[in-house]
């Protein structure tokens, strides 16, 4: 389904959702309200992005939004008035959540807003991300807890660790090139495109 948001008193506007024709929605996701999806990104069964709480909801080029995967976003306005601490600035733009380039976000992830996940990072099977900012080219592995924090560049997080601190944060290791999952995003990068150019052509 894709679809309009409603109006509401934290929600004055009516927005469609604005989507690439190079991507693919699958008939059984769920995309409603102010959502930007870029180019080449499939969202797939049972996902959904609803943008009609926080927003903007950003994802971008070559993403994928794998199935049972959660993006939504606390309020970010009230009284018409900005909750400016209900939003992230990414190249000068306001975002609820922003997912950047060649993102994955594997099964039954929920990326919370306000929340930020940058260019080329992997995020595993039921992870949560709320309140937070992630770098580029992270592995985020499967079953971990992100609140409140900012993960930097090239970092990991093991499974199954949840991040309350920045101190927490700022100790998670350094990807090296000994480590296993270091080139997993690439991969599932380029599963999901081809997936969503092929299902196009049906």
């Amino acid at each position: 389904m894709i679809g309009k948001n409603v109006l509401t008193d934290f929600c004055s506007r009516i927005s469609e959702p604005k989507i690439d024709p190079s991507t693919y929605v699958h008939p059984l996701a769920s995309v409603i309200g102010n959502v930007i999806l870029g180019r080449n990104i499939l969202v797939s069964p049972m996902a959904s992005v609803r943008g009609d709480e926080g927003q903007p909801l950003f994802v971008g080029d070559d993403s994928n939004v794998q199935d049972g995967v959660i993006i939504h976003a606390l309020e970010t306005e009230e009284e018409g008035k900005s909750v400016e601490g209900n939003l992230y600035a990414v190249e000068g733009e306001n975002y609820a959540v922003y997912v950047g380039k060649r993102v994955s976000l594997a099964h039954q992830v929920q990326i919370h807003g306000p929340a930020v996940v940058l260019d080329d990072t992997f995020v595993g099977m039921k992870t949560l991300v709320f309140k937070s900012y992630v770098g580029e080219k992270c592995v985020i592995e499967p079953g971990v807890i992100l609140m409140g924090v900012t993960v930097a560049d090239n970092r990991y997080v093991p499974a199954g660790s949840i991040v309350k601190t920045q101190k927490e944060a700022d100790d998670l290791p350094e990807i090296t090139e000994d480590y296993p999952m270091k080139e997993m995003n690439r991969g599932v990068v380029h599963v999901n495109t081809s997936l969503a150019k092929a299902y196009l052509k049906e």
